[in-house]
């Protein structure tokens, strides 16, 4: 299990790192969905009927990204440049090239070669947690619902258009 303690949250290091991660995290996805929002292109998409109204996105992912930060900050406070930090730092990368891939290259089939490799490291991740840091674990599994989710919207996408 996890190496940190309530002590190693009152360390102003720690404290740090963890606002540098969320900051970064949170903004750069922001930056990101701001740069490759949905316009006319996705609207005119043939849709399925399970596909969400757009405003559920941000706060979802807003949501996800904090959860992604402490995960990411936990591991490498515990764990430094491990394994562990390289399938959090990969999946990271391509949770950022999907929306450029989807909405900015109006790519829907490169996007599903992103997504599906994306959702392979969000599942690798947990699984490495899983035994070391269960918290971190926990934290990744309502991401890896919903990039589920957005994997089976993605290949929809892309079947009807």
């Amino acid at each position: 299990m996890s190496t940190i303690t309530v002590n190693n949250l009152k360390n102003p290091r720690a404290l740090a790192i963890l606002a540098a991660f969320i900051v970064a995290v949170v903004g750069i996805g922001a930056l990101i969905g701001t740069q490759t929002a949905p316009g006319l292109w996705y609207a005119g998409l043939e849709k399925p009927p399970f596909n969400p109204p757009n405003w559920v996105f941000g706060p979802v992912w807003f949501t996800l990204y904090v959860m992604i930060a402490i995960a990411g900050w936990r591991t490498v406070m515990t764990e430094g440049f491990s394994a562990a930090m390289g399938l959090w730092i990969a999946q990271m990368l391509l949770n950022w090239a999907w929306s450029p891939t989807f909405f900015g290259a109006e790519n829907l089939w490169l996007a599903l070669a992103v997504i599906i490799p994306m959702l392979a490291t969000i599942l690798a991740f947990i699984v490495n947690r899983w035994p070391r840091d269960r918290l971190s674990a926990l934290l990744f599994i309502p991401y890896a619902a919903w990039v589920s989710f957005a994997t089976i919207l993605n290949l929809s996408l892309a079947l009807l258009n």
